[in-house]
């Protein structure tokens, strides 16, 4: 019998991948393997065809000309992530592509960059950069190690939160001492690092939402996180 599959589709990587968030489809991609599955990476450009079909989304973050790059063709294929997202498939988008599944990106010009409004957050850039390492405490995925950098203060609606800040400034640095926010199985967040290799727990977490909503379930196998474990002390314990 041939192997079960999962599809990763990598959104933007030309114009929306900085301080390492490939690394989040890397350990996707490897992780999915470790639990026994076959899988497929289809990277996603403006003008690309959009695939039919497929069980993980990924998106990193981007400067303020990558966010206008792809501003046009997000709207386009806005739809149709809407529906994924309503159907429950699982979705990590980082920084700048977090800031753009919600309302809008509003610039320091005052520039606005249209969201897909999936999640309900509104971000406005200011001079003050929110720069460091980071942890938050999340109910679901325990304290969760990460860096962040961006301008942008995000504010979050009537939607979850990923998570509450220990260390870091998160959505806004100054409101509500949040970090991230969630619809269904949609994660936003600003942690870069990449984000999944500190924090295996979320990527087997995507990988099993995914699993389950192809095959009806998930077989999770035994995998040695010592390494993991280890980068989250070293991270953990470093300065701001």
């Amino acid at each position: 019998m041939s192997k079960k599959t999962l599809t990763i589709l990598h959104l933007y990587p030309k114009d929306m991948n900085i301080y390492g968030d490939y690394g989040n489809v890397l350990v996707l991609k490897r992780r999915a393997e470790w639990h026994g599955y076959e899988v497929k990476v289809i990277d996603y450009n403006p003008g690309d065809d959009f695939p039919e079909k497929f069980d993980i989304l990924v998106g990193g973050g981007g400067q303020d000309s990558g966010q206008d790059r792809v501003q046009s063709d997000l709207q386009k294929i806005g739809p149709k992530l809407k529906t994924m997202a309503n159907k429950g498939a699982p979705m990590l988008v980082v920084c700048g592509l977090y800031q753009l599944f919600g309302k809008f990106f509003q610039t320091q010009t005052g520039h606005v960059i249209k969201g897909v409004g999936i999640l309900d957050i509104e971000t406005f850039a200011e001079s003050e950069r929110l720069i460091g390492n980071i942890v938050t405490k999340s109910h679901e995925f325990g304290e969760i190690i990460g860096y962040e950098n961006h301008s942008g203060k995000t504010y979050i609606g009537n939607i979850t939160n990923l998570g509450k800040v220990i260390k870091g400034a998160g959505n806004n640095g100054k409101i509500d001492k949040t970090e991230g926010a969630r619809y269904k199985n949609v994660i936003g967040t600003y942690m870069h690092g990449s984000l999944l290799p500190k924090n295996p727990k979320i990527a087997d977490w995507m990988i099993s939402k995914a699993a389950t909503n192809k095959y009806g379930t998930f077989d999770k196998a035994k995998i040695d996180d010592g390494i993991a474990k280890l980068a989250r002390e070293h991270a953990s314990k470093r300065p701001r």
